[in-house]
């Protein structure tokens, strides 16, 4: 693991913003770090890149205690960018890939070929705040990933882009962890999670409640439910009840109907696929796994309801 979080608590006065929370991301990894507004995720992460520390527990990197020689190594984008508008952005971007441990030279050698890459050569010389929101947060994913550091923090790097823009840090991203990073994702957008992450790890109300491999995850979450397209049924609606399978919704389509199954019991999709295939035309089927975003929403919700019931 290159990040061991064990145990670790923070409060600010009566407020509990972190209540003994253990996490490993594993290294090379796109590691998603998840929770509601408030539920903790920023604290984390502040303590991770050093601006507060814990209360108690301990934050353990590549194997050592957390301490001030890891900041080079670490690289974070805020939600919240922090570009001094009035700088030119040539000169600005020099100046934070310095203070990260570059070389005057080193530092423009590689803004170059990222300013060449992203086909941003010619805002060297304007303003910040010449540019758009999303040529700024362009400016911003450089500045975080020019030193080439071991652990990448991404908090919202998609907020405001179009889709082409996201489609090319998302292949930066994936790039990055080709190249040996390991990044930890801070998202709501549940669809990225599904795309990019490896692992993940819900926070609520200060806690951890959820994490583990993304797949693992959704399939543990399964319903035992299934989606077939079909034609020309002939069975009957009893034979299916008889069988211990349930018609949850269906629908036609030019003599096509698609329908959704639940299983009872151990039942299977070989029990599905046995009693229809006598009495249809199968055209597809499969498993309905539910999405990270199905699993955010239920999981939460049964916490936050759990919560009330212990009140």
């Amino acid at each position: 693991m290159i990040l061991q979080i064990n145990s670790v608590t923070k409060k600010f006065g009566d407020f509990t913003a972190l209540n003994k929370v253990s996490i490993d991301v594993p290294e090379n990894s796109i590691f998603g770090l998840l929770g509601p507004n408030g539920a903790g995720k920023t604290t984390l992460i502040r303590i991770i890149n050093q601006i507060t520390g814990p209360d108690t527990g301990e934050v353990i990197f590549n194997g050592k205690p957390l301490n001030p020689d890891h900041i080079s190594m670490i690289g974070y984008l805020p939600e919240e960018r922090g570009l001094y508008k009035k700088m030119k952005v040539g000169e600005q971007a020099l100046y934070l890939a310095q203070l990260k441990g570059l070389s005057h030279n080193e530092a423009r050698k590689r803004l170059k070929k990222w300013f060449e890459k992203f086909e941003i050569e010619a805002w060297w010389d304007k303003k910040v705040e010449e540019l758009s929101k999303g040529m700024q947060q362009k400016i911003q994913f450089v500045v975080t990933v020019v030193h080439e550091p071991t652990l990448l923090i991404f908090d919202e790097p998609f907020s405001g882009f179009d889709p082409i823009n996201v489609n090319l840090l998302r292949d930066e991203i994936l790039e990055l962890r080709k190249n040996g990073s390991t990044i930890i994702f801070s998202t709501h957008n549940m669809a990225s999670v599904e795309e990019l992450c490896d692992n993940i790890a819900l926070i609520n109300k200060s806690e951890k409640i959820l994490d583990g491999p993304v797949n693992e995850i959704r399939r543990k979450y399964s319903t035992n439910s299934y989606q077939m397209q079909y034609r020309d049924f002939t069975g009957t609606p009893y034979q299916l009840h008889e069988a211990g399978i349930d018609v949850l919704n269906s629908s036609f389509d030019n003599g096509i109907c698609t329908a959704t199954f639940h299983l009872s019991g151990s039942k299977g999709p070989n029990d599905l696929l046995t009693t229809m295939l006598p009495h249809v035309n199968i055209i597809s089927f499969n498993e309905l796994i539910p999405s990270m975003n199905d699993v955010f929403i239920s999981t939460v919700n049964a916490e936050n309801a759990n919560l009330i019931l212990e009140s």
